[in-house]
Protein backbone atom coordinates (compact mmCIF):
# COMPACT_ATOMS: atom_id res chain seq x y z
CA UNK A 1 0.00 0.00 0.00
CA UNK A 2 1.32 3.59 -0.89
CA UNK A 3 1.48 6.37 2.08
CA UNK A 4 -1.49 8.90 2.27
CA UNK A 5 0.83 11.73 1.60
CA UNK A 6 2.34 9.84 -1.78
CA UNK A 7 -1.49 9.70 -3.22
CA UNK A 8 -2.11 13.59 -1.60
CA UNK A 9 1.13 14.86 -4.25
CA UNK A 10 0.26 12.48 -7.16
CA UNK A 11 -3.15 13.99 -6.84
CA UNK A 12 -2.21 17.63 -6.53
CA UNK A 13 0.58 16.67 -9.23
CA UNK A 14 -3.15 15.85 -11.46
CA UNK A 15 -5.00 19.23 -10.37
CA UNK A 16 -1.82 21.34 -11.76
CA UNK A 17 -1.58 19.42 -14.70
CA UNK A 18 -5.58 20.18 -15.05
CA UNK A 19 -4.97 23.55 -14.31
CA UNK A 20 -2.11 24.20 -17.02
CA UNK A 21 -3.94 22.96 -19.86
CA UNK A 22 -7.42 24.59 -18.70
CA UNK A 23 -4.76 28.52 -18.53
CA UNK A 24 -3.30 27.22 -21.97
CA UNK A 25 -6.49 26.62 -23.57
CA UNK A 26 -8.29 30.07 -21.69
CA UNK A 27 -7.91 32.57 -24.21
CA UNK A 28 -8.63 29.96 -27.21
CA UNK A 29 -11.88 29.37 -25.60
CA UNK A 30 -12.46 33.21 -24.39
CA UNK A 31 -11.71 33.95 -28.81
CA UNK A 32 -14.46 31.26 -29.72
CA UNK A 33 -17.06 32.23 -27.23
CA UNK A 34 -16.42 36.38 -28.37
CA UNK A 35 -17.04 34.50 -32.30
CA UNK A 36 -19.87 32.86 -31.22
CA UNK A 37 -21.25 36.21 -29.44
CA UNK A 38 -20.48 38.46 -31.81
CA UNK A 39 -22.55 36.23 -34.13
CA UNK A 40 -25.72 36.09 -32.47
CA UNK A 41 -25.42 40.42 -31.43
CA UNK A 42 -24.66 41.04 -35.15
CA UNK A 43 -24.60 38.65 -38.41
CA UNK A 44 -22.59 40.64 -40.28
CA UNK A 45 -20.18 40.06 -37.21
CA UNK A 46 -19.48 36.03 -39.34
CA UNK A 47 -18.65 37.49 -42.60
CA UNK A 48 -15.68 36.91 -44.50
CA UNK A 49 -14.86 40.43 -44.91
CA UNK A 50 -15.25 41.30 -41.56
CA UNK A 51 -12.64 38.61 -40.52
CA UNK A 52 -10.09 39.85 -43.08
CA UNK A 53 -10.55 43.62 -41.52
CA UNK A 54 -10.16 41.89 -37.88
CA UNK A 55 -7.22 40.23 -38.73
CA UNK A 56 -5.53 42.85 -40.84
CA UNK A 57 -5.84 45.74 -38.12
CA UNK A 58 -4.58 43.07 -35.48
CA UNK A 59 -1.54 42.66 -37.51
CA UNK A 60 0.08 46.02 -36.43
CA UNK A 61 -0.55 45.50 -32.68
CA UNK A 62 0.47 41.70 -33.22
CA UNK A 63 3.17 42.23 -34.54
CA UNK A 64 4.41 44.23 -32.25
CA UNK A 65 2.89 41.68 -29.14
CA UNK A 66 5.28 39.08 -30.48
CA UNK A 67 8.48 41.03 -29.76
CA UNK A 68 6.78 42.48 -26.77
CA UNK A 69 6.21 38.44 -25.48
CA UNK A 70 9.72 37.84 -25.79
CA UNK A 71 10.58 41.07 -23.64
CA UNK A 72 8.33 40.58 -21.15
CA UNK A 73 9.37 36.53 -20.50
CA UNK A 74 12.43 37.95 -20.00
CA UNK A 75 11.79 40.07 -17.31
CA UNK A 76 11.20 43.42 -18.46
CA UNK A 77 8.79 45.99 -19.99
CA UNK A 78 8.82 48.51 -22.88
CA UNK A 79 6.18 51.20 -23.04
CA UNK A 80 7.72 53.18 -25.93
CA UNK A 81 6.63 51.13 -28.72
CA UNK A 82 3.94 53.39 -29.78
CA UNK A 83 6.10 56.26 -29.86
CA UNK A 84 8.94 54.47 -30.88
CA UNK A 85 6.10 53.54 -34.10
CA UNK A 86 5.17 56.98 -34.83
CA UNK A 87 8.80 58.36 -34.64
CA UNK A 88 10.10 55.02 -37.49
CA UNK A 89 6.90 56.29 -39.30
CA UNK A 90 7.65 59.86 -39.64
CA UNK A 91 11.14 59.64 -40.27
CA UNK A 92 10.51 57.27 -42.70
CA UNK A 93 8.55 59.87 -44.71
CA UNK A 94 10.44 62.60 -44.10
CA UNK A 95 13.42 60.81 -45.99
CA UNK A 96 11.42 59.56 -48.61
CA UNK A 97 10.30 62.91 -49.40
CA UNK A 98 13.44 64.40 -49.62
CA UNK A 99 14.90 61.63 -51.27
CA UNK A 100 11.68 62.33 -53.75
CA UNK A 101 12.40 65.90 -54.19
CA UNK A 102 16.10 64.77 -54.99
CA UNK A 103 19.58 65.63 -52.92
CA UNK A 104 22.18 67.47 -54.15
CA UNK A 105 20.25 67.48 -57.71
CA UNK A 106 19.76 63.90 -58.11
CA UNK A 107 16.89 61.94 -57.61
CA UNK A 108 16.45 58.07 -56.94
CA UNK A 109 14.07 56.06 -58.71
CA UNK A 110 10.75 55.35 -56.76
CA UNK A 111 11.15 51.53 -55.90
CA UNK A 112 14.56 52.23 -54.69
CA UNK A 113 13.15 55.20 -52.30
CA UNK A 114 10.35 52.92 -50.88
CA UNK A 115 13.05 49.99 -50.19
CA UNK A 116 15.13 52.46 -48.59
CA UNK A 117 12.42 53.80 -46.56
CA UNK A 118 11.97 50.19 -45.18
CA UNK A 119 15.20 49.19 -44.11
CA UNK A 120 15.14 52.22 -42.85
CA UNK A 121 12.71 51.58 -40.30
CA UNK A 122 13.82 48.31 -40.04
CA UNK A 123 17.41 50.14 -38.64
CA UNK A 124 15.58 52.48 -36.63
CA UNK A 125 13.48 49.39 -34.85
CA UNK A 126 16.89 47.91 -34.56
CA UNK A 127 18.96 50.47 -33.12
CA UNK A 128 16.09 51.85 -30.95
CA UNK A 129 15.62 48.36 -29.09
CA UNK A 130 19.45 48.28 -28.97
CA UNK A 131 19.55 51.20 -27.04
CA UNK A 132 16.88 50.21 -24.50
CA UNK A 133 18.73 47.07 -23.90
CA UNK A 134 21.90 48.84 -23.57
CA UNK A 135 20.45 51.18 -20.82
CA UNK A 136 18.76 48.52 -19.08
CA UNK A 137 21.43 46.25 -18.97
CA UNK A 138 24.50 48.32 -18.68
CA UNK A 139 23.21 51.03 -17.33
CA UNK A 140 21.33 49.30 -14.73
CA UNK A 141 18.39 51.28 -15.03
CA UNK A 142 14.76 49.69 -14.77
CA UNK A 143 12.56 48.94 -18.44
CA UNK A 144 9.84 50.74 -17.06
CA UNK A 145 12.00 53.87 -16.20
CA UNK A 146 13.93 53.73 -19.61
CA UNK A 147 10.96 53.33 -21.62
CA UNK A 148 8.95 55.89 -19.96
CA UNK A 149 11.09 57.96 -20.79
CA UNK A 150 12.16 57.07 -24.31
CA UNK A 151 8.35 57.20 -24.74
CA UNK A 152 8.50 60.88 -24.17
CA UNK A 153 11.31 61.70 -26.41
CA UNK A 154 9.97 59.56 -29.30
CA UNK A 155 6.91 61.39 -29.87
CA UNK A 156 8.53 64.79 -28.95
CA UNK A 157 10.94 64.18 -31.78
CA UNK A 158 8.46 63.47 -34.31
CA UNK A 159 6.12 66.17 -33.71
CA UNK A 160 9.50 68.42 -33.89
CA UNK A 161 9.97 66.76 -37.07
CA UNK A 162 6.45 67.33 -37.75
CA UNK A 163 6.26 71.19 -36.95
CA UNK A 164 3.32 70.00 -35.00
CA UNK A 165 1.37 69.01 -37.44
CA UNK A 166 1.41 66.20 -40.37
CA UNK A 167 4.24 64.61 -42.17
CA UNK A 168 2.40 63.33 -45.18
CA UNK A 169 4.14 60.97 -47.62
CA UNK A 170 4.76 62.52 -51.48
CA UNK A 171 1.77 61.41 -53.68
CA UNK A 172 3.62 59.54 -56.31
CA UNK A 173 5.70 56.90 -53.54
CA UNK A 174 1.91 56.54 -51.74
CA UNK A 175 0.13 55.41 -54.72
CA UNK A 176 3.18 52.93 -55.03
CA UNK A 177 3.49 51.91 -51.92
CA UNK A 178 0.09 51.71 -51.18
CA UNK A 179 -0.31 47.92 -52.27
CA UNK A 180 1.80 47.08 -49.13
CA UNK A 181 -0.99 47.46 -46.90
CA UNK A 182 -3.88 46.88 -49.24
CA UNK A 183 -3.06 44.44 -51.71
CA UNK A 184 -3.99 40.32 -51.23
CA UNK A 185 -2.24 37.22 -51.77
CA UNK A 186 -4.98 34.17 -52.46
CA UNK A 187 -7.42 36.53 -51.00
CA UNK A 188 -5.92 37.31 -47.76
CA UNK A 189 -4.36 41.11 -47.37
CA UNK A 190 -0.52 41.39 -47.29
CA UNK A 191 -0.49 42.20 -43.53
CA UNK A 192 -2.08 39.43 -42.52
CA UNK A 193 0.61 36.85 -44.64
CA UNK A 194 3.50 39.12 -42.76
CA UNK A 195 1.85 38.69 -39.57
CA UNK A 196 1.76 35.04 -39.82
CA UNK A 197 4.85 34.79 -40.18
CA UNK A 198 6.70 36.88 -37.65
CA UNK A 199 3.88 34.64 -35.29
CA UNK A 200 5.62 31.63 -36.76
CA UNK A 201 9.33 33.05 -36.10
CA UNK A 202 8.66 34.00 -32.86
CA UNK A 203 7.20 30.49 -31.90
CA UNK A 204 9.94 28.83 -33.53
CA UNK A 205 12.41 31.06 -31.86
CA UNK A 206 10.86 30.86 -28.39
CA UNK A 207 10.37 27.11 -28.03
CA UNK A 208 13.17 25.51 -30.49
CA UNK A 209 16.37 27.69 -29.70
CA UNK A 210 18.35 27.81 -26.95
CA UNK A 211 18.13 31.77 -27.00
CA UNK A 212 14.16 31.24 -26.58
CA UNK A 213 15.40 28.47 -23.92
CA UNK A 214 17.82 31.16 -21.86
CA UNK A 215 15.02 33.96 -22.28
CA UNK A 216 12.35 32.01 -20.50
CA UNK A 217 15.37 30.97 -17.82
CA UNK A 218 16.07 34.56 -17.46
CA UNK A 219 12.72 35.52 -16.46
CA UNK A 220 12.34 32.63 -14.19
CA UNK A 221 15.21 33.07 -11.56
CA UNK A 222 18.34 35.58 -13.28
CA UNK A 223 20.05 35.07 -10.48
CA UNK A 224 19.97 31.42 -11.00
CA UNK A 225 20.26 31.66 -15.34
CA UNK A 226 23.88 33.83 -14.03
CA UNK A 227 25.06 30.71 -11.98
CA UNK A 228 24.22 28.92 -14.98
CA UNK A 229 26.37 30.72 -17.19
CA UNK A 230 23.98 32.05 -19.54
CA UNK A 231 24.83 35.71 -20.67
CA UNK A 232 22.13 37.27 -19.06
CA UNK A 233 22.83 40.81 -20.07
CA UNK A 234 23.23 39.83 -23.96
CA UNK A 235 20.11 37.89 -24.12
CA UNK A 236 18.16 40.61 -22.42
CA UNK A 237 19.74 43.12 -25.16
CA UNK A 238 18.27 40.43 -28.04
CA UNK A 239 14.86 41.12 -26.58
CA UNK A 240 14.85 44.36 -26.91
CA UNK A 241 16.32 44.54 -30.59
CA UNK A 242 13.66 41.79 -31.61
CA UNK A 243 11.11 43.96 -29.99
CA UNK A 244 12.39 47.05 -31.54
CA UNK A 245 12.33 45.43 -35.44
CA UNK A 246 8.75 44.03 -34.85
CA UNK A 247 8.34 47.90 -34.63
CA UNK A 248 9.55 48.53 -37.44
CA UNK A 249 8.19 45.66 -39.82
CA UNK A 250 4.29 47.01 -37.97
CA UNK A 251 5.54 50.03 -39.09
CA UNK A 252 6.26 49.25 -42.75
CA UNK A 253 2.97 47.92 -42.86
CA UNK A 254 1.31 51.19 -41.57
CA UNK A 255 2.57 53.87 -43.60
CA UNK A 256 0.52 53.05 -46.49
CA UNK A 257 -2.39 52.63 -44.97
CA UNK A 258 -2.77 56.59 -44.57
CA UNK A 259 0.52 57.90 -45.61
CA UNK A 260 0.83 60.14 -43.37
CA UNK A 261 2.51 60.45 -39.59
CA UNK A 262 1.53 62.48 -36.92
CA UNK A 263 1.64 63.26 -32.69
CA UNK A 264 -1.02 61.26 -32.31
CA UNK A 265 0.52 58.16 -34.42
CA UNK A 266 0.66 54.94 -32.89
CA UNK A 267 -0.94 56.27 -29.56
CA UNK A 268 -1.66 53.52 -26.76
CA UNK A 269 -0.07 50.74 -29.00
CA UNK A 270 1.83 49.61 -25.89
CA UNK A 271 -1.58 49.51 -24.19
CA UNK A 272 -2.95 47.22 -26.89
CA UNK A 273 0.52 45.20 -27.12
CA UNK A 274 1.11 44.62 -23.43
CA UNK A 275 -2.66 43.97 -23.01
CA UNK A 276 -2.58 40.99 -26.25
CA UNK A 277 0.81 39.59 -24.25
CA UNK A 278 -0.78 39.51 -20.57
CA UNK A 279 -4.11 38.24 -22.35
CA UNK A 280 -2.56 35.36 -23.96
CA UNK A 281 -1.27 34.03 -21.30
CA UNK A 282 2.05 35.67 -20.65
CA UNK A 283 3.31 36.24 -16.97
CA UNK A 284 3.87 39.50 -16.30
CA UNK A 285 6.69 38.81 -13.61
CA UNK A 286 8.25 36.80 -16.73
CA UNK A 287 9.80 33.45 -17.08
CA UNK A 288 6.14 31.90 -18.62
CA UNK A 289 4.51 32.41 -22.05
CA UNK A 290 3.93 31.53 -25.22
CA UNK A 291 3.76 33.32 -28.81
CA UNK A 292 0.35 31.37 -29.68
CA UNK A 293 -0.62 32.72 -26.63
CA UNK A 294 -0.08 36.36 -27.80
CA UNK A 295 -1.09 35.75 -31.16
CA UNK A 296 -4.72 34.42 -30.16
CA UNK A 297 -4.75 37.33 -27.55
CA UNK A 298 -4.35 40.06 -30.33
CA UNK A 299 -6.95 38.94 -32.30
CA UNK A 300 -9.29 38.71 -29.49
CA UNK A 301 -8.83 41.84 -27.96
CA UNK A 302 -9.55 42.79 -31.99
CA UNK A 303 -12.47 41.25 -31.50
CA UNK A 304 -13.99 42.85 -28.92
CA UNK A 305 -13.04 46.79 -30.26
CA UNK A 306 -14.88 44.91 -33.56
CA UNK A 307 -18.50 43.82 -31.19
CA UNK A 308 -18.26 46.96 -29.80
CA UNK A 309 -18.02 49.13 -33.17
CA UNK A 310 -20.80 46.46 -34.89
CA UNK A 311 -23.17 46.54 -31.60
CA UNK A 312 -22.90 49.77 -29.76
CA UNK A 313 -23.04 48.23 -26.44
CA UNK A 314 -21.09 51.04 -25.37
CA UNK A 315 -19.17 53.77 -26.93
CA UNK A 316 -16.44 52.97 -29.13
CA UNK A 317 -14.00 55.71 -27.66
CA UNK A 318 -14.29 53.29 -24.29
CA UNK A 319 -12.40 50.68 -26.11
CA UNK A 320 -8.99 51.76 -24.18
CA UNK A 321 -10.87 51.69 -21.01
CA UNK A 322 -11.87 47.78 -22.01
CA UNK A 323 -8.56 46.73 -23.04
CA UNK A 324 -7.26 48.55 -19.60
CA UNK A 325 -9.43 46.63 -17.29
CA UNK A 326 -8.32 43.36 -19.28
CA UNK A 327 -4.62 44.16 -18.27
CA UNK A 328 -5.76 44.50 -14.40
CA UNK A 329 -8.46 41.79 -14.17
CA UNK A 330 -5.55 39.29 -15.78
CA UNK A 331 -2.85 40.84 -13.81
CA UNK A 332 -5.13 40.06 -10.91
CA UNK A 333 -5.60 36.29 -11.69
CA UNK A 334 -1.80 36.18 -12.15
CA UNK A 335 -0.84 37.71 -9.01
CA UNK A 336 0.24 34.60 -7.18
CA UNK A 337 1.72 33.35 -10.52
CA UNK A 338 5.76 33.05 -11.28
Amino acid sequence: MRPAHTEDVEGSSRLGSVARRLHGVGPLLGLVALCIGGTLLNPDFATFDNAMNVLTRTSFIGIIAVGMTFVIISGGIDLSVGSMAALIAGSMIWIMNALAHGVGGHTLAPLAIIALGIVLALVLGGLFGLAHGLLVTKGRIEPFIVTLGTLGIFRAVLTWLADGGALTLDNNLSDLYGPVYYASLFGIPVPIWVFLIVAAGGVIVLNRTVFGRHVQAIGSNEQVARYAAIRVDSVKIVTYVLLGLCVGVATVLYVPRLGSATPTTGLLWELEAIAAVVVGGTALRGGEGRVIGTVIGAILLSVIANILNLTSIISVYLNAAVQGAVIIFVAFLQRGRR
